[in-house]
């Protein structure tokens, strides 16, 4: 493993086998990112950072084989980062939502180049539910404010005997985002401190329910 590379990794413990996918997913993202805007632009020369480890951190924090559904894939942070993870373990399983078509065609290459487990479902999250009917575990980078993001999993988190449990990478005012949030609903929250900015976090919510008037 490269220095740089082993720095950019910051710790997080990933066998070769895994680097080496990540390695071949930066290189497909950078190539595909020349013609669709994948992520701003700004934050392609610190991919391995800013995106990469980013969304390893989640497989970290919540390992093993779940069924996952990634909201608003976009890059494919962090669902195909997820589903590389995944592959090691020859377990699990993420379907990655993803609206906007090239995205998507960009998604499937990379599944299928890596080796990842995951699909790739080009609808819009609302419908997701009726096509996913349950998931352990939902994520979702850079997509909306966390209201807005109870609404998209209120459909599998309030399922009967669901067990669902939700992770969000937010950014320093993401307190903002919880206050607002708990005036509609009621949940667990873990707040993980992100292994890349000191100000991020990534937000675990289990047991949500909606508020009564």
């Amino acid at each position: 493993m490269q220095a740089s590379l082993t720095q950019a990794l910051n710790g997080l413990r990933v066998s070769r086998e895994t680097v080496q996918k990540l390695e071949h997913f930066a290189a497909l993202f950078q190539k595909w990112a020349r013609s669709i805007n994948l992520v701003a632009p700004s934050t392609l020369e610190d991919l391995w950072r800013r995106h990469i480890l980013d969304s390893l951190q989640l497989y970290q924090l919540s390992p093993g084989p779940k069924t996952w559904v990634d909201l608003g894939s976009g890059g494919g942070f962090p669902g195909v980062i997820t589903a590389i993870c995944l592959s090691e373990a020859e377990v699990g399983w993420v379907h990655l939502v993803e609206s906007n078509n090239k995205k998507a065609a960009f998604l499937r290459v990379a599944l299928r180049e890596t080796g990842a487990r995951g699909s790739v479902h080009p609808i819009r999250i609302e419908a997701a539910p009726a096509e996913i009917p349950s998931c352990d575990g939902i994520s979702a980078r850079a997509l909306a404010d966390l209201s807005q993001l109870l609404d998209y999993c209120a459909p599998w988190m309030l399922a009967e005997g669901s067990g669902t449990v939700a992770f969000f990478h937010k950014g320093r005012d993401y307190q903002q985002e919880v206050d607002k949030a708990v005036s509609r609903f009621q949940f667990d929250l873990i707040k993980h401190a992100s292994v890349v900015e000191p100000d991020s976090v990534v937000l675990e919510i289990a047991n949500l329910s909606r508020r009564t008037k």
